[in-house]
Formats: C-alpha cells, sequence, structure tokens
C-alpha cells in the first residue's frame, strides 16, 4: 500500500471517530484486529473491538484535534498523535466516580496495515495526567 494511501486510511479512520460514524470506523479495520488499550490487555477481532467503543461511548464523549499522520515508506505502518478533548460521562471500572468532568490529553497511536485495512492499533495516553484532570 502506497504511504499516501496509509495516510488517507488513517485520517478517514479519525474522520470517522470524530464524526461518531461507527459502520465507517469499523468498515477500516480487518476482522482480526488486534487492538493494544492503554495499560490494559490487547484485544482480538472486530467484536471486540466494536465492544470497546460502545463500552468507550457509555462512559466518554472525545473529539480529537491537532492530528499529525506519519506512516513508512511501504505503507505497512503508521502512527499518529493527536489532541483528546473529552468529558467522563459515566463511571468506568477501577475509575474515579464521573461527573462529566472535561479533560484535555494528549495521546498517540501505532497502526499496522494489511490489504488497505488496519490489523493493529496500540493507543497511548498519559492516565496519570487524565485522573488528576477528572479528580479536579
Amino acid at each position: 500500500m502506497p504511504q499516501n494511501a496509509t495516510i488517507a486510511l488513517i485520517a478517514a479512520y479519525y474522520r470517522a471517530f470524530n464524526a461518531g460514524d461507527d459502520a465507517t470506523f469499523l468498515s477500516l479495520l480487518s476482522d482480526n484486529i488486534r487492538h493494544d488499550i492503554n495499560q490494559s490487555p490487547s484485544e482480538h477481532g472486530k467484536a471486540a473491538f466494536t465492544n470497546f467503543i460502545a463500552a468507550m461511548k457509555h462512559s466518554y464523549a472525545e473529539h480529537l484535534t491537532d492530528i499529525t499522520i506519519l506512516a513508512s515508506e511501504d505503507g505497512t505502518s503508521a502512527a499518529a498523535e493527536y489532541v483528546v478533548h473529552g468529558k467522563y460521562l459515566a463511571p468506568a471500572p477501577g475509575l474515579p466516580e464521573a461527573k462529566g468532568q472535561s479533560y484535555v490529553l494528549p495521546g498517540g497511536a501505532f497502526f499496522s496495515i494489511e490489504h488497505n485495512k488496519i490489523t493493529r492499533v496500540t493507543n497511548y495516553y498519559n492516565l496519570e495526567d487524565w485522573l488528576a484532570q477528572v479528580r479536579g
């Protein structure tokens, strides 16, 4: 996959995320997607990813800005850096009480690409920064 096509794929992934367009968002993933969740175990498969997104939407309302995307020359891997603007809507297991707290948090992700589909997403953010913001 050419480098520019990989950048376009990742840009479409984030456009769909920001638009709340789950159908498009999920269509960009391979059926055997590996999702490496920040400070949590990896999950495998589109069904697990779909469940993760549903749980995220229940607990958080997020919008990403300042998205920068880089891709390898052969288009098989990519990275993105962004800023998360969010609200903590409902408590998530093991996390503080949710009261609609707002947060702004830098984040990043790494991707693997095969056959024009995303086969791995690895997300990173600073959990301690997020905790400090929602605890106020």
